[in-house]
């Protein structure tokens, strides 16, 4: 296929156009176990936050409950053993400062979401489509530059019957000419 059959007469290929590299090679699914890894992990994470109905409170909650008991244990076996307890400081919480940080949190973690799921939706977009493409780069070149001249010819005839009959357009179009 001649470069000027390519769309925007590109002379590289795609693999090129992508960086050539590690990531060219996920995004083309050249590396399938990478690409396969990174759908997975992203559809466990749809999984687990839309359909088991787990939220990201309760995720933050279990982490931080199992902090908890990981320290509790320290302390009594440090106890038992006679080893210095774990070091742990006098903590207060005003109500004022609690409302203010879970505002921040919530406006903050609400974005992050936002973003996660703009992601999560572009990364399937970006891991199908380039792969696509190029495995039926020359099917699909030679369609858009088809439907490309054929919508090129409809302007210069809608250009000819109407914008052409109007007189202010037509002398309009000859000063910029």
């Amino acid at each position: 296929m001649d470069s000027s059959d390519k769309l925007f007469n590109r002379q590289r290929s795609l693999h090129q156009i992508l960086g050539g590299g590690f990531v060219a090679d996920v995004v083309l699914w050249r590396r399938k176990d990478v690409t396969v890894g990174i759908l997975v992990v992203t559809l466990f994470a749809w999984v687990v936050f839309e359909i088991s109905g787990y939220t990201l409170l309760s995720l933050v909650s279990s982490v931080l409950f199992l902090l908890f008991a990981i320290l509790f244990l320290w302390a009594k076996s440090a106890a038992i053993l006679n080893r210095p307890a774990p070091p742990l400081p006098h903590l207060y919480l005003s109500e004022e400062m609690v409302n203010e940080a879970a505002y921040f949190i919530r406006n903050h973690v609400n974005m992050i979401l936002s973003v996660s799921e703009d992601i999560a939706l572009g990364l399937v977009i970006v891991l199908t489509v380039p792969a696509l493409y190029e495995k039926y780069e020359d099917q699909v070149d030679a369609y858009v530059l088809m439907a490309y001249r054929k919508l090129w010819q409809l302007y210069h005839k809608f250009d000819a019957v109407c914008v052409n009959k109007v007189p202010i357009l037509s002398l309009e179009k000859k000063k910029l000419s």
